[in-house]
């Protein structure tokens, strides 16, 4: 008789386990706590040693991280933005736009082996960069290459236009 109890106590056990109950609250939307923006036309030539620095403006931790979006190309309306570096092939060698950053600022500058001086104004002129300061602890689930993706985890909505 023991023995059937012992069954029949297993029994309910895992019955009452495999119930669910209501549906709690929905949790936090996993978006990025805090992240800060800006948006940069900068002019790249032999004067500025086709570099140029910019300040943040805002606080930037140690732990933060900067990314560089350029805008690449705009189609039926639509912005393309593409994050840096980006390499463009020429037939006498490369052009790359890249960016460093420090706590301070970022640093947007034009690389390769293409001659510079050389270079129509349409890859020097005019160049508009999106600056986007994420904390680094979000990055890692985070598709960066994305502009829009970025700014719907972090909440963004606009740039402020420098």
């Amino acid at each position: 008789m023991k023995h059937i109890s012992y069954l029949i106590l297993a029994f309910a056990s895992l019955f009452i386990m495999s119930c669910e109950g209501d549906q709690g609250p929905p949790g936090p939307s996993g978006g990025l706590l805090v992240s800060s923006a800006f948006e940069i036309e900068i002019d790249f030539n032999a004067e500025n040693n086709y570099s140029d620095i910019e300040a943040y403006g805002f606080n930037v931790y140690p732990s933060d991280v900067t990314l560089v979006y350029i805008l690449w190309d705009t189609i039926d309306g639509e912005d393309i933005w593409r994050l840096l570096p980006q390499t463009v092939e020429f037939e006498d060698g490369t052009l790359v736009y890249n960016y460093d950053f420090t706590q301070t600022d970022v640093s947007f500058f034009l690389d390769g082996t293409t001659d510079l001086d050389n270079l129509d104004d349409a890859w020097t002129q005019n160049q508009i960069f999106r600056v986007v300061v994420v904390p680094a602890d979000n990055v890692d689930s985070l598709d960066v290459s994305n502009l829009n993706l970025v700014m719907q985890a972090t909440s963004l909505e606009n740039f402020d236009v420098r």
